[in-house]
């Protein structure tokens, strides 16, 4: 099985190559590194163009809403989260005063493309992991790629649609082999995607926490339980009525999230299911913003014996355990 980079590479190649008129750019995307080998392989059609630039993020993010405006497609790649805060006064104000003032398909699509380090001993520099906390504060739409599935599905519907949003990729799951997930279903504008039934347990997983859900879903059949997994990639607005309906049957919900913020928004779903199923079990496996500022390993730590014995009692986690 290829690596996630490997696959998320393969999948923004296709999809940039197939816009017409498509303007590439960002800082050595087809040169050195290709931006630990996001950018690789990037091709464009007749017109289009791919632009190596200068170390200047507030330009790179005015010239973005400018072709916007003039109707173009564009797509900026940023090789970590934490350079994205060097061009916040356009995300906020200059986006702010476009939509202010013209209709949403009236404007070309503009799109980052950006790297999260979250792998960890990074440095205090380069550790930013909280893109809900952006898209809150701009209020713009935000995406994650964490498999082959929702990647597929995030940038066959986002990189063409007009306006802004941000699309984001885990540098932790870089070398990791792409977890071979099917869907089950999908929304539309691929804000949620469940990739698994069950009737046992609910799991939502938030930012890049995919892979912690999924094996928790695994240790659970383990245990003869069966867990619906659904993956919530879009951040802003949120759309989960799925999440609640499945909530209501099994009476068990965990939520994950690696983010590294105060601001979650799995406190939100936990709030509306916890209206619409008061009688449901709920979790939240997060570690808020309490990181080392130094050099740390900085991931979401789960004991799965624990949470699964919160969920089903010590019996079943001394099963687990034996298996």
């Amino acid at each position: 099985m290829a690596s996630y980079l490997t696959v998320v590479n393969q999948l923004i190649a296709s999809a940039t190559a197939r816009i017409p008129h498509a303007v590439l750019y960002g800082e050595n995307i087809n040169t050195g590194s290709h931006l630990c080998g996001m950018t690789r392989n990037l091709t464009v059609p007749p017109g289009g163009r791919i632009i190596n630039v200068g170390n200047c993020e507030p330009t790179h993010c005015g010239v973005g809403f400018g072709l916007m405006l003039s109707g173009v497609t564009a797509v900026l790649f940023m090789k970590q989260l934490d350079f994205t805060v060097l061009g916040m006064d356009h995300l906020v104000s200059t986006y702010a005063v476009i939509r202010a003032h013209r209709r949403l398909e009236s404007l070309g699509s503009f799109t980052i493309c950006v790297i999260v380090c979250d792998q960890g001993f990074q440095g205090p520099q380069s550790s930013v992991n909280a893109l809900g906390d952006f898209c809150s504060l701009a209020r713009v739409p935000g995406y994650t790629l964490t498999n082959a599935r929702d990647a597929a599905h995030v940038l066959d519907r986002q990189l063409t649609a007009p306006g802004f949003r941000l699309i984001a990729l885990s540098q932790r799951l870089f070398p990791s082999e792409c977890l071979p997930l099917e869907v089950v279903s999908a929304a539309d504008d691929a804000s949620l995607l469940q990739y698994t039934e069950g009737r046992d347990v609910t799991i939502a997983c938030f930012n890049f926490s995919l892979p912690e859900g999924y094996r928790l879903h695994q240790k659970l059949l383990g245990c003869g339980l069966t867990s619906s997994l659904f993956s919530v990639n879009h951040v802003l607005p949120h759309r989960w009525e799925r999440i609640l309906q499945s909530a209501a049957q099994t009476q068990r919900v965990v939520v994950m999230d690696d983010s590294k913020s105060v601001n979650l928004l799995g406190y939100t779903l936990l709030h509306e299911v916890a209206a619409e199923s008061p009688m449901a079990q709920r979790l939240m496996v997060a570690r808020g913003a309490d990181v080392d500022f130094g050099v740390c390993a900085d991931r979401l730590s789960i004991d799965d014996e624990a949470l699964i014995a919160h969920l089903t009692g010590s019996d079943r986690a001394n099963a687990l355990r034996d298996a």
